[in-house]
């Protein structure tokens, strides 16, 4: 393998290799986001629980992440964006989606995801799940103002 899966153009063996192999710690929230990502590339089910936060380990099924591991086809990993996880911070936040391929179905899991150090090494805490952006609605029509649908009409006598 020589581009990472983690999308970030640099070979594996210089991006996400050392860290799943537990020769160099994640420098950063994001960089432990992109491991953990390329270790289910990888199927490195060890690693993935490793680098759960211990109090999270409890419900981790190595056998459940294994067959999802293995069955799945990995598209790829876009980071949305990063909030603190920095090299001298002690918590972060990823907000991620990982697109892939599961029996027959491609899906996207949008995730944001919580990250904390322990001891100086990054641990993933748990996430919360985005199916989309935000709805941001305009402002409020009221009865008397002109209606948005451009009738040239009271907002009360038409679409209100």
């Amino acid at each position: 393998m020589t581009d990472c899966p983690c999308g970030s153009a640099k070979p594996f063996d210089a991006c996400c290799g050392p860290i799943i192999a537990g020769t160099t710690p994640a420098p950063t929230a994001e960089a432990l986001m992109r491991s953990r990502y390329s270790a289910y590339v990888t199927v490195n089910v060890p690693y993935l629980e490793q680098s759960l936060a211990p109090e999270e380990r409890h419900d981790f099924d190595p056998e459940q992440a294994k067959q999802w591991a293995e069955t799945s086809t990995w598209l790829g990993l876009t980071i949305h964006s990063v909030k603190d996880g920095g090299e001298a911070d002690q918590t972060g936040q990823v907000d991620f989606t990982a697109s892939f391929e599961y029996q027959g179905n491609r899906q996207d899991h949008r995730e944001v995801a919580q990250f904390k150090r322990l001891d100086g090494v990054w641990h993933y805490t748990d996430g919360r799940m985005r199916s989309h952006d935000p709805i941001v609605r305009g402002p409020k029509t009221g009865r008397n103002d002109p209606c948005p649908c451009g009738s040239g009409k009271k907002f009360k006598k038409c679409c209100g």
